[in-house]
């Protein structure tokens, strides 16, 4: 009986002192953001719901894929350079309706990058002092509208190309500025 006992208890304590699987509050950012706008997008194409067509919609989403959610169509192999692939173990659940969140969870386990990845701070672009950034920020304000700046060598150049961009990619911050 007490044999039992110490087994019982020991079983109990490797139980509690296991690292729950769950997600914590923020954990899997991009992961849980991005297949969620893709189960959504799924749903509001009135996708078939199986495997093979859920990895053929997900290969034609990350085809377009820009930054962090790039980064995690690479780690899943849902891009041409990417070494490995686990699309299945997206496609498979979402074909179910697995809720994103276990489905980040089960990635998380094979992946650990996966939940590391973050989306990088947006900047206000109505009131950010843009000669207070650095050049490597300027330049993802830039990248992320799909623009370059050729021939630019100074950050007075770099501000110039976003001043004259903004209007076109964000039109309410460029009205909000009273510097131009």
């Amino acid at each position: 009986m007490l044999y039992f006992g110490g087994i019982s208890l020991a079983l109990a304590l490797s139980i509690l002192s296991s690292p729950s699987l769950a997600l914590k509050e923020g954990e899997c950012e991009v992961c849980v953001t991005f297949f969620g706008k893709f189960y959504q997008s799924l749903k509001d194409k009135d996708v078939q719901f199986t495997p093979a067509e859920i990895e053929k919609e997900l290969l034609k989403t990350c085809k377009d894929a820009k930054g962090k959610e790039n980064r995690l169509c690479y780690y899943i192999g849902a891009t041409v350079d990417a070494a490995t692939k686990i699309i299945n173990e997206v496609s498979k659940p979402l074909s179910s309706h697995v809720p994103v969140e276990k489905i980040c969870e089960k990635l998380k386990k094979k992946d650990g990058q996966i939940c590391d990845l973050r989306y990088d701070k947006q900047v206000d672009l109505s009131t950010v002092d843009l000669k207070k950034l650095k050049v490597k920020d300027l330049k993802k304000i830039l990248e992320e509208w799909g623009e370059s700046c050729k021939g630019c060598a100074e950050k007075s150049d770099f501000i110039r190309r976003i001043n004259e961009l903004m209007p076109q990619y964000a039109p309410s911050a460029a009205s909000a500025r009273t510097d131009l």
